[in-house]
């Protein structure tokens, strides 16, 4: 039987892995919405966890860093949406181009300013547990004790899902991926709804990168995001391109991965590398349509030529 503090630990670190994923998904589910697809998600977040970490340890201020990593992010996304959007350049390989200039760069910045095999500790973002609920024995120090950028995310998350059933924003966002030529005869302009949901979507992919670097380890390292950005898009499929069905797919991935420090703590003898790879499983089951069928936008990927 599973000990109440060793299942508590594992529910925390479920969340806390979840969360930059639902984070960057969020952003990613927005703009495919919208028919345009990210691939330079990982690209985002690695960016945003770099610049928030050099941000935070220059300025002292992990607050100054996560402004630090927002703003860092912007212009990736923006060149993002520049290729896919004005130029109509294909999605899929101009996001995994910025993933791999953004790797180099990142690794450049990273040796050059910490050194080749540094693993020096910067400010981080404080923790925070709602009032009452961090008292709650075993649960409330493992479970709801977490940065506050979490729960900042779950505000943000909630607000998206009202803009998106609720609101015109959210009316033209659906139609701009659905038919952008029915939308442009209503006088909308599919192109600012798209270079507005790939801006969001470096928005929020910042914030989880950051939420890798200054709000979990307190630290940078080459290329932490292993493929979290990746994941992310995977999760959007797996959801079937639904905020619900989407949050229960990142939960999945963030268990997945707890599973790897948890296993082993139970005393339970799994290959390690068989742990490591089990998130990716899991989203080549679901980018494979083997965990239902899939409905995309209609006019996902495909380059508008209007305005």
């Amino acid at each position: 039987m599973i000990e109440p503090e060793l299942a508590a630990v594992f529910v925390g670190s479920t969340i806390r892995l979840a969360a930059p994923l639902l984070l960057a998904a969020t952003g990613e589910l927005v703009s495919e919405r919208a028919g345009v697809l990210n691939m330079s998600v990982e690209g985002m977040m690695l960016t945003g966890a770099f610049a928030g970490a050099v941000g935070s340890w220059v300025t002292g201020s992990p607050v100054l860093g996560l402004l630090m990593g927002v703003l860092c992010v912007l212009p990736v996304a923006w060149l993002q949406a520049f290729l896919s959007i004005t130029l109509r350049a294909n999605q899929i390989v101009t996001g995994i181009g910025i993933n791999i200039l953004v790797l180099g760069a990142t690794t450049l910045g990273y040796r050059a300013i910490f050194g080749s095999r540094s693993r020096e500790e910067i400010p981080g973002l404080d923790k925070w547990a709602p009032p009452g609920l961090a008292d709650i024995p075993i649960l409330g120090e493992h479970v709801f004790r977490q940065t506050w950028l979490l729960y900042a995310a779950v505000l943000i998350i909630v607000g998206v899902a009202w803009v998106m059933r609720s609101t015109s924003l959210g009316l033209a966002i659906h139609a701009a991926g659905v038919a952008p030529q029915a939308a442009a005869n209503s006088g909308l302009s599919v192109t600012r709804i798209r270079y507005g949901t790939v801006l969001f979507t470096g928005f929020m992919s910042a914030l989880a990168g950051c939420f890798l670097s200054i709000g979990d380890i307190h630290t940078f390292t080459e290329g932490m995001t292993s493929g979290a950005g990746y994941l992310a898009i995977a999760a959007v499929i797996f959801g079937n391109w639904r905020l619900g069905r989407m949050l229960l797919a990142c939960v999945l991935f963030g268990a997945a991965t707890a599973l790897q420090f948890q296993l082993p703590a139970m005393g339970v003898n799994v290959p390690n590398a068989l742990l490591i790879m089990l998130p990716y499983v899991l989203a080549l089951l679901a980018v494979g349509g083997l965990v239902g069928r899939q409905i995309a936008p209609a006019a996902l990927t495909q380059p508008y030529k209007g305005h």
